[in-house]
């Protein structure tokens, strides 16, 4: 299970160092891919494997359901970890996530999200503040 809040930096050659606690949960290769609320998603190979048969069984006939399809299969992209657990960021996914030199690792559970530092900043203090609302809501999905 992925959990927690980590930050790094992006070096000059684009590569990310990895959290070692996620990279030993993650194993040898992983999949990224864009997130929702323009961060990265970073899955274990195998929990990929089973989100993306999930997506792919999704209507084709239905708009929203290609969209998602296309944000989230056409977006992937396998890495893998170098000898110092870097992982090489691609440029669609860098300027998608709109990532800078400080990142913030997050885990969740079977997923890693990777947000620019500011964007995160951000994105945390409006969800702290609407904290009450959002349990609310919660309250009818029956959290």
């Amino acid at each position: 299970m992925f959990s927690g809040e980590y930050t790094y930096s992006i070096d000059e050659k684009k590569r990310l160092a990895v959290p070692v606690k996620f990279r030993q949960l993650l194993g040898k290769k992983a999949v990224i891919t864009r997130g929702l609320d323009q961060c990265l998603f970073l899955y274990p190979a195998k929990e990929w494997g089973e989100l993306a048969k999930k997506i792919s069984k999704l209507p084709l006939a239905q708009a929203d359901a290609r969209s998602f399809a296309r944000l989230m299969l056409g977006g992937a992209m396998e890495v893998s970890f170098d000898n110092l657990g870097r992982i090489l960021i691609p440029d669609y996914l860098k300027n998608y996530s709109g990532l800078k030199k400080r990142v913030i690792f997050v885990g969740l559970y079977n997923r890693i999200e990777i947000w620019d530092e500011i964007g995160f900043q951000k994105y945390k203090k409006k969800t702290e503040m609407a904290a009450g609302d959002i349990a609310e809501r919660l309250k009818e999905l029956g959290v």
